[in-house]
């Protein structure tokens, strides 16, 4: 089978790990006889210095007409000036409106060989294997009114959330389907306490609900469900939330799997559900890394995961999928780390070592 990728490597370390992940991608080809046409485009920093633009019109054209978009990550130093009238997060959040993408996916598994590769105990990690639903295209990323301005008395700025009743529908959706495929139980992370859209969100939930009658929700404040994630995370399955919440969270919960570059994520455009294909685009939920560009030290496992739920929600590639997700244990299980989580006794390997491992276990 013939496929069309969107390949944007980005900035600082993007380009280092879209690489380990092509290679993989590449193995899979050639093991399971698929041609993948990767089509190359600049976003975030590098594209604001070649045209201005964080996110190019022919970028975004060129990702419209493709299955699927594979993103390294964006950003750094050399752009943060809070006054530039530019930023390279202005790709990512142009992207994810230009592409219709409303759905974040991210996956927090604790592998079993990697235990005891985190900041807390093993006997509370051990076993995690949750995954957020945070929406993506709403929520203060997307207010209006957002600006600053300056009065008598000094500055004052505005962010505000705003979520409609059909926003929360579809992504509350999202999280009923994945947890129908699961063990049957979603979370619904708010503050209904406070905010008049989160009181909005956990009545659209427990409306959505009813037609999920075999789907256990639960609904959680948000400042709950941060030191729940902590002291009891193989509490959880599926969770579902807003787009700032999700963000924060999602963070924290790397931390459960040793670190940001274990972890994958798609962000899809509509509901994943058996044997159907959604456009989405897909990269590690780790930042750029600036400082150990180059290096060939980071971590390329999120990345490389990335592929696995490309291949898997836009391709229709479970077994393909599989099997990047199976060759990754095996060069963990044989003690091949990466400096992120790295432990005494194991194999010290950089980026490209360790997409070369993973690229040959999964050629057979």
């Amino acid at each position: 089978m013939q496929f069309n990728l969107a390949v944007l490597p980005g900035d600082g370390v993007g380009p280092e790990v879209i690489a380990e992940a092509v290679k993989v991608l590449q193995a899979v080809g050639r093991r399971f006889g698929h041609g993948f046409d990767l089509r190359y485009g600049p976003v975030g920093g590098v594209a604001i210095d070649q045209t201005g633009e964080a996110l190019p019109g022919d970028t975004l054209k060129m990702c419209q007409g493709c299955q699927a978009v594979l993103l390294g990550a964006v950003g750094g130093p050399k752009w943060d000036d809070p006054a530039a009238k530019v930023h390279p997060e202005d790709g990512l959040l142009a992207l994810r409106k230009g592409l219709a993408l409303f759905a974040n996916l991210r996956p927090v598994r604790v592998l079993p060989m990697l235990a005891d590769s985190t900041n807390l105990k093993p006997e509370v990690v051990r076993g995690t294997d949750l995954i957020f639903v945070r929406e993506l295209t709403g929520g203060l990323y997307f207010a209006r009114p957002k600006r600053q301005w300056r009065t008598s008395r000094g500055r004052r700025a505005t962010d505000t959330m705003t979520y409609s009743e059909q926003e929360i529908e579809r992504i509350v959706r999202v999280g009923f389907e994945l947890a129908r495929t699961r063990r049957k139980k979603l979370t619904s992370v708010d503050k209904a306490n406070v905010l008049q859209s989160s009181r909005l969100w956990r009545q659209v939930a427990i409306e959505v609900a009813q037609g999920y009658p075999d789907v256990e929700l639960e609904h959680m404040l948000v400042d709950a469900c941060a030191m729940r994630l902590i002291q009891n995370p193989t509490y959880f399955d599926v969770l579902v939330t807003e787009n700032m919440f999700g963000d924060i969270l999602t963070d924290e919960a790397s931390m459960l799997a040793g670190s940001m570059g274990m972890l994958p994520s798609a962000s899809l455009s509509g509901v994943p559900q058996e044997d159907t294909r959604i456009f989405g685009m897909y990269e590690p939920i780790h930042g750029s890394a600036p400082r150990r560009a180059g290096m060939d030290m980071v971590n390329p496992i999120a990345t490389i995961l990335s592929v696995a739920m490309l291949l898997r929600y836009s391709l229709g590639l479970a077994t393909e999928a599989r099997t990047i997700e199976h060759a990754v244990e095996q060069v963990l299980e044989e003690g091949c780390r990466t400096y992120d989580i790295m432990n005494e006794g194991k194999t010290k390997v950089g980026t490209k070592q360790m997409g070369d491992l993973i690229a040959a276990k999964v050629g057979g």
